[in-house]
Parts: C-alpha cells; sequence; structure tokens
C-alpha cells in the first residue's frame, strides 16, 4: 500500500513492491507551495480518469497516472472501501493536476497539510 505523509516541506508518496511499477516512479513529493486544495471524499470516486499508465483491477483498486480527456493529469493509489484524499496541485511544479489517495488517514492527512499550509502562508 502507498505510503502517505505531510510535514512542512509537502506531502509525500512512496510506492512500495510492484505499485512503483505501476506509478512509473518510487517516490513522489508535491512542495507545499504546490499544493492548491485538499478535499476528503468518504469512498472511491467513480468519476472517469482517462486514460491510463497503471494498474486497474476494476472496482476494487487503481494505481498510476491517469490523462483525462480534458488534459487533467492525476497521480492515482486508492483501493474500494478506503477514504479518498484529493490534492489540487499546480501542475507546471509537479507535473500532476491532482493527486487522488486512498488512506484509512485521508481526513488527518488533509487536517496536516491544511494546518501546515495556513501556518506557512502567514
Amino acid at each position: 500500500m502507498t505510503h502517505i505523509s505531510a510535514d512542512a516541506a509537502g506531502i509525500h508518496l512512496e510506492f512500495p513492491g510492484w505499485e512503483r511499477w505501476m506509478a512509473g516512479r518510487s517516490a513522489f513529493t508535491a512542495p507545499l507551495d504546490a499544493i492548491v486544495d485538499t478535499s476528503v471524499e468518504p469512498g472511491w470516486t467513480s468519476e472517469i480518469l482517462g486514460i491510463r499508465s497503471g494498474l486497474v483491477v476494476s472496482g476494487y483498486l487503481k494505481v498510476g497516472t491517469f490523462r483525462h480527456p480534458s488534459g487533467v493529469r492525476r497521480l492515482v493509489s486508492m483501493r474500494r472501501g478506503q477514504p479518498l484524499l484529493r490534492v489540487a496541485l499546480d501542475r507546471g511544479t509537479t507535473g500532476f493536476d491532482e493527486l487522488l489517495l486512498g488512506s484509512p488517514d485521508a481526513a488527518a492527512i488533509a487536517q496536516a497539510i491544511d494546518a501546515t499550509a495556513h501556518h506557512h502562508r502567514y
């Protein structure tokens, strides 16, 4: 399972084992200044993510990069049954418009990002 952490530097993802092959990377960091917004949803999103480079196990797991027909580029690691952390990013800085991350700790991670960002901006 993708390891997600947040600190004063930003949000950090570590893709273990086979996930690193599906995500096309072993790790990803979005600096705090590149985080535009965070939100938490109760679970899996059923929206169309677009063309993928990665793995989809229908109805259970999505890991990889997805490009929507509108051009939106997402880095995704989500599992059905987990809350979804949605992180809007500055694409010019990170290469992605959004992170979609399934985690039992989604709400706590979002709060940590928001608290750090709020403190950082003032």
